[in-house]
Formats: structure tokens, sequence, C-alpha cells
């Protein structure tokens, strides 16, 4: 028989399960976060849920259909391409290569913008004006651009076409964090910091960063949609990742050539791309919705 106790005390979620809470309330968000859970499962298991090899080329099943078309077989759920390679296959391990590439540089654009950022919020005088000046010049040149140029200087490959987006990405994490460090340390609690003898680093770690953290979520989820469409577009202009690695931008470039014969070497990949670009746009503003409604109550 359960006790009971005149002196229960009541219970209050902490900040991140009343984020949850607001954000699992919206079906749209909890529908694309179960999207993007799907193709992060193929991005980290791809081996075990790949049913061939991405690379293996059979002459004998050359640009079978999908397997709901009259003439497509079940063993090519996806149908086949020009090289009789399986689409579904290539498509799995497209993912892996694309949307694992793409978190990759979103943590290092992340690590690297947040403490450069850090450090320019924390400066005054003519410094930060400069720092302010060419963060503004940089954000005004689209990401894809900056990347273009890079890859044009370093040459053509996935680890350039990385190195390239990485540098294009840092600006905007550098930017929002100046701006969200200048705005905190006009706040009263960093005052009373700084008064108890807080050095630099103390005043990051324990004040501004717990603070941080829910602008780099959302910010977070922007740069990663953008390092997507980056990523695929490079291996699409075959400036990023090469031929015969696997990419969705290089998949749907080599689908290009025989787009009239078998359109769904096209219509695939590029529904991949659009589907996780979608889901992470759409968990995004979930999570921003979610932090303005849990701010609010």
């Amino acid at each position: 028989m359960p006790q009971f106790s005149l002196y229960e005390e009541e219970h209050h979620p902490s900040p991140w399960q009343r984020t949850w809470r607001e954000f699992r309330a919206s079906h749209i968000a909890f529908v694309g976060l179960i999207v993007l859970g799907v193709f992060f499962f193929f991005a980290l298991f791809a081996p075990l849920v790949a049913p061939f090899d991405p690379l293996q080329q059979n002459i004998n099943a050359l640009l079978i259909p999908p397997s709901w078309e009259l003439n497509g077989t079940i063993t090519h759920l996806f149908g086949t391409d020009a090289l009789g390679r399986d689409v579904f296959s290539r498509i799995i391990y497209g993912c892996r290569v694309t949307f694992g590439t793409s978190v990759l540089l979103v943590i290092i654009a992340m690590g690297l913008g947040v403490t450069i950022g850090t450090v320019a919020g924390m400066m005054s005088g003519v410094r930060s004006s400069i720092v302010n000046h060419l963060l503004d010049a940089l954000m005004a040149i689209p990401t894809l651009l900056i990347a273009i140029i890079i890859v044009a200087v370093l040459g053509t490959g996935l680890v350039n076409s990385m190195w390239a987006i990485t540098l294009a990405l840092t600006p905007q994490f550098i930017h929002y964090t100046r701006t969200f460090v200048r705005s905190e340390m006009k706040k009263e609690y960093i005052l009373a910091s700084r008064l108890d003898g807080a050095n630099a680093w103390q005043l990051f770690s324990h004040s501004i960063l717990p603070n941080m953290i829910e602008m780099l979520v959302v910010q977070g989820s922007v740069a990663l949609s953008i390092a997507m469409i980056d990523v695929s577009a490079l291996g699409f202009l075959n400036l990023g990742a090469q031929p015969p690695l696997p990419e969705l931008g290089a998949i749907l470039a080599d689908g290009l050539d025989v787009a009239y014969l078998a359109p769904w070497n096209v219509a695939l990949p590029g529904l991949s791309i659009f589907l996780i670009v979608l889901a992470i746009n759409v968990v995004g503003d979930g999570l921003r919705s979610a932090l303005r409604k849990r701010v609010s109550h």
C-alpha cells in the first residue's frame, strides 16, 4: 500500500524538460525529429542497413526500375543506376557521407566560432570594432560562394570542401557568439562575478556558457541545413566528393546522364537531400518555438 505524505514536495521540471515538453507538443516538429532520426540511423549504421556494396557494379542489372514499377524487383528497392549499382545502398551511404560530414563540420565551426566570438565579445575599443566590421563583411557573402572560392584555391576533393565549408560557417558562429557575449557582459550577474574576483575563463565557463547553450542549439540547426546544402552542391558541381565515393550531391550529378531513361537516379537522391534539409529546418523551428514558449512561461 503506497504511503501518503502530507509534506510531499511539488515537482518542478528542469528547463530542458520544459523545452522537451513544448517541443513534443508540436506534432510537425516531432515528425521532423523522427525523420531526422531515421537518416541519422542510416548514417550511423550504413554497413548494416545497406543490402549491397555501394560501389559494386553489375552489368546484368543495368537501370532496373524501382520495386514499385512494373518491371521493378524487390531485390533492388530503389532500382539500379547506369553501372548496375544499387541506388538504395548508394543513398544510404550517401546519407552517411553528406549528413555525417555536415554534422562534423558544424561541430568544428561551432567550436572555432564560440572560441573566437567569446574573445571578441570580451574585447573593447578599436580591436572589437575591427572584428565587428570584418564579420559584417563576411556575413554579407553567401557561404556557398565562400566555399567555392576556397575550394578553387585549395583544390577539389571532399577534405578540401570540408575545410572550405567549415571556414565559411565559422564567421556566423563568431558573429552570434560575440553579440551574445557583449550583451551578457553588461548584465548584473556578470558584474557580481567580477566583483567576486572571477577571471575571464571563470566568467565564460560558469556564467556565460550555460546561458549560451540554447542559442548554440538553435544556430547549430540553421548551420546544419546550410552545411547539408553546401556539401551536396559542391559534390554536384564536382568540386567536393569525387567518384566513386557515394555522396548525395555526386550521386545526383551521376544520375543526370540517364535522367530521361532512369529518372529515379535523379529523383531519389534529390528527394533524400530535400527531406534531410526540411527535417533539420522543421526541428530547428520547433526548438526555437519551444525555447521561446519556455521563457515566456
